[in-house]
C-alpha cells in the first residue's frame, strides 16, 4: 500500500512538473509555432522536454535574466540625450537631408527601441576579404597608444591568432591597457597556452558566461556573438569576420568569404560604450574615464550611422525591426546576403511580400556550409522564396559567411547578425545601419560580383531534386526554432 501510495505521489509531482513547463511555454507569449513544438516535445518525451526547455527554451528578453541594473550611468557616456536627439532628427534643418528624410522612421525606431544615436561625422571603409581585414586590423593595432578593446565570438590558436596575440602582447608590455572579452563556446578550442600567454604579458581577459557543464546550463544558449576592435577610442572595426585563418586561406569549404568595416568618427564611440557595457557585465568594472576612452573625433566625412545591438538584455529584437521596417518600406530594390537564413515568419512574409509587390528581391545563400543541419534549414525555405519570385542565388566560391543588408542604393547594414533567430532572438549581436549612397552602392558592387560565383536557384530543377533531402530539409527547418 505504501509503495502504491508513493508511486501514485511521484506520478502526480511528475505531471504538475509537466503541466508546469506547458503553462510556463503558454505564458511566455513567443511564436505560436515554436511554442507548439515546445509543447509537443515536452508532452512527448517529458524527462528530455523539460530539461531541454529549461537550458535552452526560456525567454530571456522576458525574465530580464540579463539584467543590466546599475550601467544607466556607463550607458550616458554618449552625452547626447535620446530625447533631445528625437526631437533633432524631426527638425526641418536635417529632414531636408534627403538620407535622413528618407530614413527617419528607422532612425527613429533604434533612438526608441536601441538608444542608437545616429552619428554623421564618420570616415567608414568597407573590408571586402580576410586578408584586407587583418592587414588593416593588425596595422592599427601596431600603432595603438593608449587602449585596445578587444571583444570575439571566435579566436584561433593559428596564424592569425598568433599574429594578433604577438601585438596584444607587445603592445600590453609597451604600458598600452589592453582588454579582450571571448565567448566561451565560440572559443571552446582556444587553448589555455594561448590565453595564459597574453595575460602574462599584462592583457585583461575575460570570458563572456563561461559553461563549466554544457548540458547542466542554459548560458550555452546565449551566446556573445559580437566581433568588435576599438584602438585609442579613434579607430573601430565590426562586422563578419572572427579572428581565425580560414578567412584568408579557406578551410574544406573553400574560400571564407565575408566582409567587415573600418569606422573613424563619431560611430568609435558607440562601438566603444558597447564594450564598456560588456566589460562591465563580464568584469563589474566600470570603464567611463572620458578622456582616456573617448576622444574628440576630427572626422570631417559625413556618413550618417547607427550602431545597433540587440540581446536578450534588451527589451526589443532591434536588429529585427531595423531589418523588417527598411524591407517593408523598400522601393526599388532589396539584396540579402547571409551564411544563415532562418527567418522568423515576420521578416520572412516582408520579404516575400516585396518581392511580389515588384521590388527586385535577391538573397546569396551558401551553397556549402559548416554547419550541415543550419544548411538544410536554410534550404528549406528556397522553395517558399522562388514561389515568391524572389531570386536566390547559391555561392560557390567557398562558404559564403557575409552579414550584409542594402535597399534602394541608399541603405545598408553590415554586421555580426545572421538572418536567423538565434541571431535575432539568443545572441548578442552588432550592427552597422548605414544611410549612405556611396557606402550602400559599394556593397551593391560587391554583391553582383559575388554573384558572378553564384550559380543562380531555378524553380523548376529545385522542386525536381529528390524528395529524401526535402524531407531532411523540412526536420531540419522544424528543429530550427529549438536550435
Amino acid at each position: 500500500m505504501l509503495i502504491t501510495q508513493l508511486k501514485f505521489v511521484l506520478y502526480a509531482i511528475y505531471l504538475i512538473i509537466v503541466i508546469g513547463t506547458i503553462l510556463t511555454i503558454v505564458y511566455d507569449k513567443r511564436e505560436p509555432m515554436k511554442a507548439l513544438i515546445w509543447i509537443t516535445v515536452v508532452a512527448v518525451i517529458p524527462v528530455v522536454g523539460i530539461l531541454s526547455y529549461i537550458l535552452l527554451g526560456r525567454n530571456h528578453r522576458r525574465e530580464k535574466i540579463f539584467s543590466r541594473k546599475g550601467l544607466s550611468d556607463l550607458q550616458q557616456i554618449q552625452k547626447a540625450n535620446i530625447q533631445s536627439q528625437l526631437a533633432l532628427v524631426s527638425s526641418d534643418s536635417l529632414l531636408q537631408r534627403k538620407e535622413i528624410a528618407e530614413n527617419l522612421d528607422i532612425i527613429t525606431l533604434l533612438l526608441n527601441s536601441n538608444k542608437a544615436l545616429l552619428t554623421i561625422r564618420n570616415r567608414i571603409k568597407i573590408l571586402e576579404d580576410g586578408e584586407e581585414t587583418f592587414d588593416h586590423i593588425l596595422d592599427v593595432l601596431s600603432r595603438a597608444e593608449s587602449s585596445i578593446h578587444l571583444e570575439y565570438y571566435i579566436i584561433s590558436d593559428d596564424r592569425i591568432g598568433q599574429s594578433v596575440a604577438e601585438v596584444l602582447e607587445a603592445k600590453a608590455r609597451a604600458g598600452v591597457e589592453v582588454r579582450l572579452i571571448y565567448d566561451d563556446v565560440g572559443c571552446w578550442g582556444l587553448s589555455r597556452v594561448y590565453l595564459q600567454r597574453l595575460k602574462d604579458a599584462g592583457v585583461q581577459i575575460r570570458c563572456f558566461l563561461p559553461v563549466v557543464f554544457p548540458w547542466l546550463s542554459s548560458k550555452v544558449n546565449y551566446r556573445n556573438h559580437r566581433k568588435i576592435i576599438v584602438v585609442d577610442g579613434k579607430i573601430a572595426f565590426t562586422g563578419g569576420v572572427n579572428i581565425a585563418q580560414r578567412y584568408i586561406s579557406g578551410t574544406k569549404w573553400g574560400r571564407w568569404r565575408d566582409t567587415h568595416l573600418m569606422l573613424e568618427g563619431d560611430a568609435v564611440t558607440s562601438l566603444q560604450v558597447i564594450f564598456l557595457t560588456d566589460w562591465y557585465f563580464v568584469s563589474g568594472q566600470r570603464l567611463a574615464d572620458q578622456k582616456k576612452y573617448f576622444c574628440e573625433s576630427d572626422i570631417k566625412n559625413q556618413a550618417l550611422v547607427q550602431i545597433a545591438t540587440s540581446g536578450p538584455d534588451s527589451d526589443w529584437a532591434s536588429i529585427l525591426q531595423a531589418f523588417f521596417a527598411a524591407i517593408t518600406r523598400a522601393q526599388k530594390h532589396i539584396y540579402i546576403s547571409t551564411p544563415y537564413f532562418i527567418p522568423p515568419e515576420s521578416l520572412l512574409t516582408a520579404i516575400k511580400v516585396a518581392s511580389l509587390s515588384g521590388i527586385d528581391v535577391r538573397i546569396i545563400l551558401p551553397a556549402r556550409s559548416d554547419s550541415k543541419l543550419a544548411l538544410w534549414a536554410t534550404r528549406s525555405y528556397i522553395s517558399d522564396l522562388l514561389d515568391a519570385k524572389v531570386k536566390v542565388y547559391l555561392y560557390q566560391g567557398g562558404f559564403n559567411h557575409s552579414k550584409v543588408l542594402m535597399i534602394d542604393g541608399q541603405f545598408c547594414s553590415v554586421g555580426t547578425a545572421n538572418m536567423d533567430i538565434r541571431s535575432f532572438e539568443d545572441n548578442f549581436e552588432v550592427s552597422a545601419i548605414m544611410y549612405n549612397n556611396e557606402l550602400t552602392e559599394t556593397l551593391e558592387q560587391t554583391f553582383f560580383d559575388d554573384l558572378t560565383h553564384c550559380k543562380q536557384v531555378d524553380s523548376k530543377s529545385w522542386n525536381n531534386r529528390p524528395m529524401i533531402k526535402s524531407i531532411g530539409e523540412s526536420f531540419a527547418r522544424l528543429l530550427s526554432p529549438l536550435l
